[in-house]
């Protein structure tokens, strides 16, 4: 019988990614395996999958899809839970009668060494265990927020109060201290439906048959070396862990778009410019878009900023349904395109975001702190400064600008808000100041080391081959 590994992402384009790519390495080590990803819809907005996933079919066509037939959450479904994340874990969980029914069927004609599982699609776990299929971890981020959940049942049954009530940073093997303000806005109460998804999550993580994370040994060496060593899961063996990364897509959420900003760029003095792109669903209100806009004119710098349509929230930093398209001078100060085109070009929702990175007049990015977003980054060596939205964002500035040492950070007020002098202080230092130069040149140097991990010999390739040779040892 054929061997088979199945993979079962979160629908969200950016965990979605990251997994199928982790897919075309496994086949580009073992062309022989047979590969299954399971789809399922979404259940609030993350990002178009369409255009990327006919792409992927259409260049790799050995790779099977199984669309399950779209699910809904009931009428009389509720929660508390502010957090679009409880809905994710809900939805996934109706899925569970697909994903047997799948499995089953694959079974029939395949050895399935595995079903590897996105963070968020624990409720999977009881399926594989029925049907006594290995399961591993996807992780989809870091390695310094991977140890953090794999110590979050060590912090939970160390504290009585919720991360939002602590009042010092949380030591975590590995990692800086984490504020609490820094945490996963979904981890903050701990009496929240999200928190106690995450928390089952991160109990069936420990007991995982291994855990594969999109990182480089080189990228995070002492997150790794802390988990490696058992120092996150303290009171039983954990996992084998497998750094695979940077798993990065040269077309990521491509939809087609115009090239004019490469045309644009081509025209640009090397490593001049600052790109300005903040993720499939990082969103702000028209009022910090203006913000932004004063600070870019005011730095002097040339610069390339992806604009989305603004939400009237502005606590909103995610956006989970679509927004009405508005003008670009309407959303943006009086002039200011007129003011700032021999400079600067503004395009609207999209761009190609690798091209971009990778292209040579580009010398800084003021990111989102996605983790796709990040490794894009390290792998074309461009310096970054840190704004981070949602998700584990926050968490991910930490690691980048004290740990990592690739970033610098942009600081928003109490309120959350960044004000024009922040936008050009922050670029200015980026393209101009001596922090800014040594950041370049740690960027350079971790684009270097990321290449050198995919390599022959190379750490992340070497550890590719001890996943695959686990499975031919079971």
């Amino acid at each position: 019988m054929k061997e088979a590994i199945v993979l079962y992402p979160s629908p969200a384009i950016g965990h979605l990614i990251s997994m199928v790519e982790l897919s075309k390495l496994l086949l580009t080590h073992r062309p022989s395996l047979s590969i299954h990803i399971l789809i399922t819809n979404q259940a609030y907005d993350a990002g178009s999958t369409t255009t990327y996933l006919a792409s992927v079919t259409d260049t790799v066509p050995c790779i099977a899809f199984h669309y399950f037939s779209a699910t809904s959450l009931p009428p009389d479904f509720s929660t508390t839970s502010p957090h679009h994340e409880t809905l994710a874990l809900e939805l996934l969980r109706l899925n569970n009668p697909n994903v047997r029914r799948t499995l089953t069927t694959i079974s029939e004609n395949h050895v399935v060494h595995g079903l590897i599982i996105d963070f968020f699609c624990v409720a999977a776990v009881s399926i594989a265990l029925e049907l006594n299929i290995p399961y591993y971890y996807y992780f989809a981020s870091g390695a310094g927020v991977l140890n953090f959940y794999l110590f979050l049942p060590t912090i939970h049954n160390k504290f009585t109060k919720s991360f939002k009530d602590l009042d010092a940073p949380i030591d975590v093997p590995g990692t800086p201290p984490i504020p609490p303000s820094d945490v996963s806005k979904p981890l903050l109460d701990r009496f929240d439906e999200a928190y106690k998804g995450f928390l089952d999550s991160s109990l069936k993580m420990q007991t995982s048959a291994g855990i594969i994370v999109n990182t480089f040994e080189k990228l995070e060496p002492r997150a790794i070396r802390a988990i490696m060593d058992g120092e996150c899961v303290p009171s039983s063996p954990t996992p084998p862990l497998y750094c695979l990364g940077p798993l990065i897509s040269s077309r990521g959420g491509d939809d087609g778009g115009s090239p004019e900003c490469l045309t644009w760029l081509d025209s640009q003095k090397r490593g001049s410019v600052v790109f300005l792109c903040f993720g499939s669903l990082g969103v702000f209100s028209v009022e910090q878009l203006k913000e932004i806009a004063t600070g870019l004119e005011r730095s002097g710098q040339r610069f390339l900023w992806v604009v989305r349509n603004p939400t009237e929230d502005k606590n909103k930093k995610a956006v989970t349904s679509a927004m009405p398209d508005q003008d670009l001078g309407s959303l943006l100060p009086e002039g200011f395109l007129e003011r700032t085109k021999e400079r600067g070009l503004v395009v609207k929702k999209w761009a190609p975001q690798v091209a971009v990175l990778s292209h040579p007049s580009v010398g800084g990015f003021v990111t989102h702190c996605g983790w796709n977003s990040v490794l894009e980054a390290v792998c074309t060596g461009v310096p970054m400064l840190a704004w981070p939205l949602y998700a584990e964002q926050r968490h991910n500035r930490v690691l980048l600008v004290q740990e990592m040492r690739i970033a610098l950070p942009v600081d928003e007020s109490e309120h959350g808000s960044v004000s024009s002098k922040e936008v050009e202080k922050r670029v200015r230092e980026l393209m101009e100041s001596e922090e800014g130069k040594m950041v370049r040149e740690r960027a350079l140097a971790m684009k270097k080391e990321a290449m050198a991990a995919l390599g022959p010999g190379g750490s992340s390739r070497s550890a590719l081959a001890e996943l695959i040779e686990s499975w031919k040892r079971e």
